[in-house]
Parts: structure tokens; C-alpha cells; sequence
């Protein structure tokens, strides 16, 4: 176990060092050079790169980072509880969303009041909506169908096969409970958000502080009884504990530094590729550059599901869908504030008033459907239909293919509608599951302040 372990962790972090080396001789050593004042010049080879390649070394970064991060936060569970090992997980994984995100944050800050700042104010919406649509259009619902489709071969305790057509459901967690309250207070507040034309310091004191509570409520929770691991989580958890959190530290730093430095280049290099064959730009921005940020998210949990932990995969991703719907929203205005040099609310458009509407209403429709805590096959196709039908129709409209009688932001306004008359439905159809979703955190919170457990794990009341 030992000589497999380490070989599959030394070809992980051989992924990663095309990367590190690039990224080390054309970004780290000419600032230290600056710095000590010696003459030092990036390789030309180097600075020339094609954007394909760039892509691709990049990329097979992302990849090994992914494999890293996810062995780390397995590992993790054997000190802490899992449900923070995850958040911290989830934090690490789309970190590189919160890089790109801030910068168009930082340049509508520093270019207040100019044609140029205007737009970047509204492509950090437009990109913040885009990542958060894309975790749960194609996330959530893809999570579900490979859970399903990978039971055939593993032996998932969380699926569970059911008569009729695509009935077949991923069972969650009932812990998650915490996660999809939080997510649901999120959520409202999201449709207030628009209502004053910008973000603002009252959004910024709301979201990050239903995220702060949330880490304090979970980080009061009990060690989960132990899990048993296989291949490099079981082996890097026969550790003794101070070489054991070393090493949790070791996977969570390296994996998260290559994921910060590699996924903006990688997004970027897509984004090109995209406007070289006749995509707009600003569509690249709002989908592809996130879809390429979302990656490392993606791949921990195809990881994940392929070992038969689809749970744990769902989880990432909820509480991914947490700190992106709290954190990401809530700081964008203190980015915004540094760079215009004092405190101002980051403003929008009407299109992006638009888009946060439509996200809020895709992520109450959304948490509609976990309160009964599973997902079918018929859900998952649901959510990734009208996620990809909006996405594709706004497409087709851009390039001219097709033509309605709305404008984009009706277009908005509508796929909206759809999901709350949806999400709506479901919240009363499923109302007595929702008063136990509500009681079960109610507990959860209370067990957090008192320090004792009041409702055993699992417990159905």
C-alpha cells in the first residue's frame, strides 16, 4: 500500500510541475530579481507560449491539484469534523473563482466612473452569477446522473434504485440540513440584492456573516465516527497525528497555491481559444471563464463519486454553492472599496440586476428540491435543462440564430418565474419535510452553543 500510495501522490504532483516550473521563471524570479535589484529575463521560449499549450500545462495542473486537494480533505476527517474538512475543501477548490472575480472587482473600483470600470463592475456579477449557476446547472445535476450511472460498478450506499421511469435518487446526508438552511437564508437575501442597483457594506455584513456562523456551528461539531478510506487516505491516516495534520497542510498549501496560479491562465487561454473561433468575449466571461475556475470543484468530485462517496461529493458541493452564494457576493464590495481608495457599493446593470435574480431563483428552486433530502435522475435532467436551455437560448440570441420578442433582461425575468413558480410548488407539496429540515438545524444550532447532543446522528425526528 505504502509503494502505491506514493507513486500515485509523486504522479499527482507530477502534474503540477510543468506548471510550477513556468510559473516560478516568468512570475516569481523576475519579481525577486526586481526586488534585490538584479537583472533577470524570463526564457523566451517561455513568454511565447501558445495559448494551447498554456491551456493544456495549466490544466494538467488543475487536475493534479485536484487529486491532491481531494486526498487532503479525505485525510483531514480522521482529526476534524468532516463537514469542515469539506468547507475547507470547497474554500481551496474555488478559490480561483474569488481570483477572477476580484480582479474585475478591483479594476470597477480603480476605473470608477469610466467606460472601462462600468463594464468591470458588471462582469464581476456577470461572472459571479455565471460560476454559481454553472455549480448547480451542471454540478449538482451532474453529480447525480454520474452517481447513478458509476452504481452500476461501485457499491454506493447512497443510491438507491426505485421503480419507474429515471426514478433512481442519490440519497443525502441528512447533516446537510445545516448546509441548505444557511444556503436558503443566502438565497433570500440574494433577492434583495438588485433592489438598491449594487452591493453594498449591509450585503457584505449579511452574507459573510451567515458564512461565519455557519463555520462556527460546525467547527462546534463532533470527529465523525471514522470512515474507512482506501489507497492514499487510508495510508497517509496510519500517520501519527503530528506528521498526519503536517501532511493534511502540506496537500491543502501546495494543492491550493498550484489551483490559484494555474486556473487563471487556464480560463484565460479557453477565453481566447473561445473569441479566436467567433465566441463574444463577454459570454466567455460569464460561462467559460467560471465553467474553467469551477474545474477543480468538479474534478474532487468525479473523485469522490468514483470511490463510491457520493455523499461526500454532494456535500463539497453544497457547501461550495455556501461560500460562493455568502462569501463570494458579501466580499466583492470590500474589493471594490480597496480599489477605488474608499468605501463605495459596487454597482450594476440592469442585465446583471437580471442575472441575480435568475441565480437566487435557480438556487431556490434548487434547494426545493433537496429538502426532502435526495435527488432523482428526473431532478438532476430538470435542473441541467433549464440551465443549459437559458445559457444556449442567450447564446443563440448574441450570435443572431434565432429572434423573440424580449430583451435579455425579460429573457431573465422569465426563466426566473419559472424557477420560483417551481420552487414554490415543491416547498408546499414537501412542507412537513421542510418543518423537520428547519427543527434538525434548529437542534444542530443549539447542540453547537451548548456544547453537548441533544439529536443522535441519523436520527429520522
Amino acid at each position: 500500500m505504502k509503494r502505491q500510495s506514493l507513486g500515485a501522490i509523486a504522479a499527482a504532483v507530477s502534474l503540477t510541475v510543468p506548471w510550477l516550473v513556468i510559473w516560478i521563471l516568468t512570475t516569481v524570479l523576475p519579481k525577486v530579481a526586481s526586488l534585490v535589484g538584479v537583472q533577470y529575463s524570463p526564457p523566451t521560449v517561455l513568454l511565447n507560449l501558445p495559448t494551447l499549450a498554456i491551456v493544456g500545462i495549466s490544466g494538467l495542473s488543475v487536475l493534479g491539484a485536484a487529486f491532491l486537494l481531494a486526498w487532503g480533505a479525505e485525510t483531514a476527517e480522521k482529526d476534524v469534523p468532516r463537514a469542515f474538512a469539506i468547507a475547507v475543501l470547497a474554500v481551496l477548490a474555488v478559490a480561483p473563482e474569488y481570483a477572477v472575480d476580484a480582479l474585475y472587482a478591483w479594476n470597477a473600483g480603480q476605473f470608477a466612473g469610466t467606460p472601462r470600470g462600468i463594464e468591470a463592475g458588471n462582469l464581476a456579477v456577470a461572472n459571479m452569477t455565471g460560476a454559481n449557476r454553472i455549480l448547480i446547472g451542471i454540478g449538482w445535476a451532474g453529480i447525480v446522473l454520474f452517481s447513478v450511472y458509476r452504481s452500476g460498478s461501485t457499491a454506493d450506499p447512497a443510491i438507491e434504485s426505485r421503480p419507474g421511469f429515471l426514478a433512481d435518487t442519490v440519497q443525502l446526508d441528512r447533516d446537510l440540513s445545516l448546509d441548505v438552511v444557511f444556503l436558503l437564508a443566502a438565497t433570500v437575501w440574494a433577492f434583495l440584492v438588485p433592489v438598491n442597483g449594487g452591493i453594498d457594506i449591509l450585503d457584505m455584513a449579511v452574507l459573510v456573516g451567515l458564512y461565519v456562523t455557519y463555520i462556527a456551528v460546525i467547527l462546534r461539531g463532533d470527529v465523525d465516527p471514522e470512515e474507512e478510506h482506501v489507497g492514499v487516505p487510508q495510508y497517509l491516516q496510519s500517520y501519527p497525528k503530528p506528521k498526519r495534520v503536517a501532511t493534511v497542510v502540506a496537500l491543502f498549501a501546495y494543492s491550493g497555491l498550484m489551483i490559484f496560479t494555474a486556473v487563471e491562465p487556464f480560463a484565460h487561454g479557453l477565453e481566447e481559444l473561445g473569441t479566436e473561433i467567433g465566441v463574444p468575449s463577454f459570454f466567455m466571461i460569464q460561462w467559460i471563464a467560471p465553467l474553467a475556475s469551477e474545474s477543480p470543484e468538479l474534478i474532487v468530485v468525479a473523485y469522490l463519486v468514483n470511490k463510491a462517496r457520493s455523499t461526500a461529493g454532494f456535500n463539497a458541493l453544497i457547501s461550495s454553492k455556501l461560500n460562493q452564494w455568502t462569501l463570494l457576493i458579501g466580499t466583492l464590495v470590500v474589493v471594490y472599496s480597496l480599489g477605488l481608495g474608499q468605501y463605495g457599493p459596487l454597482m450594476f446593470d440592469q442585465k446583471q440586476a437580471g442575472e441575480i435574480w435568475l441565480t437566487a431563483a435557480q438556487s431556490f428552486f434548487a434547494i426545493a428540491l433537496l429538502i426532502n433530502f435526495e435527488l432523482s435522475v428526473r431532478e438532476a435532467l430538470a435542473l441541467l435543462f433549464l440551465f443549459s436551455s437559458q445559457v444556449l437560448l442567450e447564446f443563440s440570441l448574441i450570435r443572431g440564430y434565432v429572434e423573440v420578442p424580449v430583451t435579455d433582461y425579460e429573457l431573465l425575468l422569465g426563466f426566473s418565474a419559472v424557477y420560483i413558480v417551481l420552487g414554490v410548488g415543491l416547498f408546499v407539496y414537501r412542507r412537513e419535510e421542510f418543518q423537520y429540515l428547519l427543527r434538525r438545524t434548529a437542534g444542530t444550532v443549539s447542540d453547537a452553543i451548548s456544547g453537548t447532543e441533544t439529536q443522535p446522528k441519523g436520527a429520522d425526528d
